[in-house]
């Protein structure tokens, strides 16, 4: 395998998810009954969405996951294949695929996520062939599997190949994968749960100071993303569009940012070009439905209208000088 490897834009490494999309006219009060709108079966996760969005954007991408035997699996396989995806599958026999009951508020878009996992698909360090990771431009985990991605944070440093991580929880031995990542880009609570920090405008600053990292930043959702590179705060606000779901828009805000790394942006132009494609994923159902061309993602940015900024100028010119 490793004899046949070619060199890649982003390989990802991580989740892949199988999910039911549910839309409701209202969330459920407890004991009670909703009528559905309507019910989808489509593909997400974290890493896995991520590089389909890069693969629409004319990065060459691949993917490294762990999938069960069943129905779920087969379509993770099929949908990767569709999109373009270069895909490397671990296999577990009479296994359930990971799946998601996702129930999103046809008012606001906003979703409510019920999941299963089984725990023989934790994907191990064994299950990822080195060439794959480092055959490539830039890494991509999300550190469910923290074990796995260490691992290949760590080849992939090795080889001086910059590596993006997806964070939403301080899973067991993200210590060790945080000492190897170039770009955190966190869920908003991720950095205090780590550092005990009073608010992202300490936190993010003590977390590049921990661990290394070249840029620490939080997603915000309706408010946009901050980041921090050792000097200097960058914050985006988030574009305001009318959700139709916002299941998988942190995903496609990674792989957006992915793109902005290997493509030579700027750090603000990467928050900004992430944050559109990230709203825009929004319009449509599911994780990746709404993955957006990128003449659609760039008039956005150029006439988009944005939420209210969460961060004034005096907040971040007291730890840093905004650009």
């Amino acid at each position: 395998m490793a004899d046949q490897c070619v060199l890649v834009d982003v390989v990802g490494v991580g989740l892949n998810a199988t999910d039911t999309i549910i839309r409701l006219p209202h969330f459920p009060a407890f004991n009670s009954k909703v009528e559905f709108r309507s019910s989808e079966v489509l593909p997400g996760g974290q890493a896995a969405s991520a590089m389909v969005a890069g693969a629409k954007w004319g990065l060459a991408t691949r993917y490294v996951g762990k999938i069960g035997d069943d129905a779920a699996g087969q379509l993770q396989q099929r949908e990767m294949q569709l999109a373009g995806v270069e895909a490397h599958w671990a296999v577990v026999p009479n296994c359930r695929s990971q799946t998601a009951f996702i129930l999103v508020d046809e008012a606001s878009g906003e979703r409510t996520i019920l999941w299963s996992r089984d725990p023989r698909l934790e994907l191990l360090p064994a299950e990822i062939c080195r060439e794959w990771v480092v055959q490539s431009k830039l890494l991509l985990v999300d550190g469910h599997d923290c074990a796995g991605a260490t691992a290949a944070a760590r080849w992939a440093r090795e080889a001086k190949i910059p590596v993006l991580v997806d964070l939403d929880n301080p899973y067991s031995g993200v210590e060790g994968l945080l000492e190897n990542v170039d770009y955190l880009i966190a869920s908003g609570d991720f950095p205090a749960r780590i550092t005990g920090g009073p608010s992202l405008l300490s936190s993010l600053p003590e977390l590049k100071r921990r661990f290394g990292c070249r840029v620490t930043a939080a997603t915000l959702g309706a408010e946009g993303v901050l980041a921090w590179d050792g000097s200097t705060f960058f914050y985006s606000p988030a574009f305001a569009v009318q959700a139709m779901d916002t299941t998988g828009a942190g995903d496609i805000f990674h792989g957006a940012f992915a793109y902005a790394v290997v493509r030579g942006y700027s750090l603000a132009q990467a928050l900004e070009f992430s944050c559109a494609a990230a709203a825009l994923s929004c319009l449509a159902s599911g994780a990746r439905g709404g993955i957006a061309p990128l003449g659609q993602i760039e008039t956005l940015m150029r006439t988009g209208r944005r939420h209210a900024p969460a961060f004034s100028q005096e907040q971040l010119e007291s730890l840093g000088s905004p650009r």
